[in-house]
């Protein structure tokens, strides 16, 4: 479950960028539910009669600051990201208070990219944000990021990256791996894998609709403080379903997505720098599966630059 925790702070990044460069203002509204499920207890695996749910809604902003576009027609670009998200949880027959009731995530960065050569580029980011359970929001709440990728860009439709995160997640700055991955396919049948944050394959239904299957991987950080010491607790989700997808006009277009959680767990981690890659006793907690629904409006006012 680490491995997915990592995954979590450069999908907050915005590491899951496209590569193409939006000459105009982009992002989406989207709120998700995933009604009560059973608390499984990390001490022995057992299905328990505790249970909770998850609601969030989530808003975020690309802006563009600076576009320029080279001799070669590839792109230059400053980008100002905003993004927000408020997740509310019941917590139903725990004999005592093990996971939050709210999580906020709020966050601001820069992002640059600019060609290196035909086939490369390079992505920078910076950013900041408060990540807290609303319990007492404080300096330990709030999480300065930044990186670099280096893109190969094999053609239009396939990229592949690699580069490092420094994040004083962990309370100490500290260097982590950067992966970018993203492929899509043409044609009426499209298959769309980007690394982290997941996976989809869809038909072209008509110009104006498309119909999806998904896997995806989500999460929120919030930090808590226990027994006198700064955690950070990650929630982690990783759903499947089918996806309907209806574009509105020129600009919008409307998701809708019913499916299933296929896990779905809150990852405690110190925040020391001797305990990162220590193991635990006892396994993550993590809930049992559930149905999963959600609603997405996303925009782009303008065309991408292909």
């Amino acid at each position: 479950m680490k491995t997915l925790h990592y995954c979590l702070i450069f999908v907050g990044l915005g590491l899951t960028l496209k590569t193409n460069a939006q000459t105009g203002i982009s992002g989406q509204i989207k709120a998700d539910y995933v009604p009560f499920s059973n608390y499984v207890r990390p001490i022995d695996s057992a299905k328990t009669g505790s249970s909770s749910d998850f609601k969030r809604i989530q808003l975020d902003f690309s802006i563009p600051l600076s576009i320029k576009i080279d001799s070669s027609e590839q792109p230059k670009m400053w980008a100002l990201k905003l993004g927000g998200a408020y997740a509310k949880m019941q917590n139903r027959n725990y004999e005592e208070a093990l996971f939050p009731t709210e999580m906020l995530n709020v966050q601001v960065g820069v992002v640059h990219m600019r060609p290196l050569s035909k086939k490369w580029s390079m992505m920078a980011m910076a950013s900041v944000g408060v990540f807290t359970d609303l319990e007492k929001i404080n300096s330990d709440d709030v999480l300065v990021q930044g990186g670099a990728l280096f893109i190969r860009n094999f053609n239009p439709r396939l990229a592949l990256g690699f580069g490092a995160v420094v994040t004083n997640t962990f309370g100490v700055p500290m260097l982590l791996p950067g992966i970018y991955f993203n492929w899509v396919t043409g044609g009426r049948y499209q298959l769309h894998v980007n690394f982290p944050e997941g996976i989809d394959f869809g038909v072209q239904m008509s110009p104006k609709f498309n119909l999806k299957t998904v896997v995806e991987l989500s999460g929120m950080t919030a930090e808590r403080n226990r027994d006198n010491k700064s955690t950070l607790l990650g929630y982690v989700q990783v759903i499947a379903g089918l996806r309907p997808e209806f574009k509105l006009g020129n600009s919008f277009t409307l998701q809708l997505t019913a499916g299933t959680t296929l896990t779905r767990s809150f990852i405690t981690t110190s925040r020391k720098l001797k305990d990162i890659f220590k193991e635990k006793e006892f396994a993550d907690p993590r809930f049992t599966t559930t149905a999963y629904g959600a609603v997405a409006l996303k925009w782009s006012l303008s065309k991408a630059k292909k």
